[in-house]
């Protein structure tokens, strides 16, 4: 019989920032004793810092994988789930059987809010871990357990211009098309003025064969999505992101039928599930899953759902020590329709320190991770940070 898990364990991890992600506080923005704060563009809660929770899966001969999910707000209750409810059920399981371990920790919580939130969360982190240890007994890497490995390197975009004003944003844009990079896609909530001369000035300063686009954040209502897509289109947007509520999938199909442009969605789904009532609708053109909330499971079953469909894959990513990152880029390594990935500047090189690899991103390209599994694992000063 094959080694068996023996351990699961959840932790909590967090870094200071030096500026908080999407830029500086703006008037109206105040951290609260807990270090949140709403953004008044999105109406969402950020952190000051960053912060991920982490998982360990250990076997019986030692083996080790790591997993990772969202841990920026209320890191406790994603580690509850963890440690009280999925873990237990994991030990024991063959590390091997990591979609069938999936779908069995899916089910049982059928009929108690299974579909979304903390719970698909703590499932992602598990399933990684789980698909790590898996490459790591095989001595494969992650993208060659998911059909072969494609590619080395994936063209990466430039996600975020954190700066204060316009001539800033394209300044700063401009430095990192010196870098290397040629796609960039920009915040709509941390913009002022009028989004579409905002676009005017991006493509002046970075010139015609640079892609961008716009992370909409979910602010706009159908009807004006579409006006504000219609003043940027005429500048040459790449694509538009989250333009409406993530719920509102009769307002996403209308923006998507009436927008000059392709519609990116994504970033918050958890399953096929949502995947399929967008693409059905003819709602997305562009799918962005994040791997800290899908895991590798999911995230490959979206990812097929939308080859199947004739559609791109752009994956999402975020706040992380470079865990699900990783196993993000190897799954798009594993696919023909994923054209880009997100490169998250602001996080992904503060952040490198804390994983031991050779995962990189230069000259506008990621490095997808060698070695067996991830390719990648949490570095001495990461463990020296996490909190059980």
């Amino acid at each position: 019989m094959s080694a068996r898990v023996a351990k699961v364990e959840a932790f909590s991890i967090t870094i200071p920032r030096e500026e908080v992600y999407l830029g500086a506080l703006r008037p109206g923005e105040v951290a609260n004793a807990r270090g949140y704060f709403v953004r008044s563009g999105n109406r969402t809660v950020y952190p000051v810092y960053d912060r991920s929770v982490l998982v360990r899966i250990e076997t019986t001969d030692g083996a080790v994988g790591w997993g990772e999910t969202y841990g920026i707000v209320a890191p406790g209750a994603p580690m509850a789930i963890i440690e009280d409810l999925l873990g237990p059920f994991v030990v024991g399981r063959d590390p091997l059987d990591a979609v069938v371990i999936h779908e069995d920790l899916y089910d049982m919580m059928r009929v108690r809010g299974y579909t979304g939130g903390y719970y698909l969360d703590a499932l992602a982190a598990v399933d990684i871990a789980l698909w790590d240890l898996a490459g790591r007994i095989a001595g494969l890497p992650l993208a060659k357990l998911l059909g072969g490995q494609r590619r080395n390197e994936i063209p990466a975009y430039v996600s975020g211009l954190p700066k204060p004003t316009r001539e800033a944003r394209v300044d700063f844009a401009r430095s990192w098309k010196d870098k290397g990079f040629d796609a960039f896609k920009v915040a709509a909530p941390m913009l002022v003025g009028d989004i579409g001369e905002e676009i005017a000035a991006l493509r002046a300063g970075l010139g015609p064969s640079a892609r961008i686009a716009v992370d909409m954040h979910w602010e706009y209502s159908a009807a004006g999505a579409v006006r504000a897509i219609d003043a940027m289109a005429p500048h040459g947007l790449w694509f538009a992101e989250a333009p409406v509520a993530p719920e509102d999938v009769d307002g996403l199909a209308t923006v998507a039928a009436k927008a000059r442009v392709p519609i990116a969605a994504g970033e918050e789904w958890r399953t096929v599930f949502e995947a399929r009532a967008r693409i059905d609708r003819q709602a997305v053109t562009i799918l962005q899953p994040e791997m800290g909330h899908t895991g590798v499971t999911e995230f490959m079953r979206i990812a097929r759902y939308a080859e199947a469909h004739h559609l791109e894959i752009i994956p999402h990513a975020t706040i992380g020590i470079g865990i699900f990152l990783a196993a993000s880029l190897q799954a798009t390594a594993a696919l023909r329709n994923a054209p880009f990935h997100e490169f998250q500047h602001s996080i992904f090189g503060a952040n490198l320190r804390f994983i031991d690899g050779d995962m990189r991103c230069a000259a506008g390209r990621y490095h997808v991770p060698g070695g067996p599994g991830l390719g990648v694992a949490p570095s001495a000063e990461a463990l020296r940070l996490l909190k059980s």
